[in-house]
């Protein structure tokens, strides 16, 4: 696990959501205190504030992704497209590996939002994740994002690890 991945899974452990970890992992590469890096990353943790929708980890990862390589004109449409088909590739690399980029489906959860309450993070809740495979996909996911933001974006899209 590379310095990055790690830091996330510690992140993570410390009682951060999904989202979170990924993006503090990286935040002072961009230039981001503690404190913007964790609210600006907040809302995504739980699949979208816990509707379970898109992976807070995945949704990081895309952030990463914008602001390493995003575009800022609104008129560059050159440059909005490939930039979408940078994300497109990300999410469908993600999904070959672990055949969705949706919370509640990488969780095993019942259709729908979930309660805005968080669980609480005890020994059970790590092994409640542990026991679905969890940890290990957000592992992963934590190794996919530094990748990706380590190497050249398309090298990272064509490798097949």
């Amino acid at each position: 696990m590379g310095i990055y991945s790690e830091k996330a899974v510690n992140n993570f452990k410390s009682g951060y959501n999904c989202a979170q970890s990924v993006f503090l992992a990286f935040a002072e590469d961009f230039g981001f205190d503690k404190e913007t890096a964790l609210k600006l990353s907040s809302s995504f943790g739980g699949g979208m504030g816990r509707l379970r929708e898109v992976c807070g980890a995945v949704s990081s990862m895309f952030a990463i992704a914008g602001l390493k390589y995003g575009y800022a004109s609104p008129n560059d449409d050159e440059a909005k497209a490939k930039h979408y088909e940078l994300i497109q590739a990300l999410a469908e690399k993600f999904k070959s590996k672990y055949g969705t980029i949706i919370c509640r489906e990488l969780l095993e959860l019942p259709e729908g939002a979930d309660s805005p309450i968080p669980s609480k993070r005890t020994e059970e809740y790590y092994q409640r994740m542990l026991n679905i495979a969890y940890m290990f996909t957000k592992m992963k996911l934590f190794s996919i994002a530094e990748d990706y933001t380590l190497k050249n974006k398309n090298n990272f899209i064509n490798n097949d690890d």
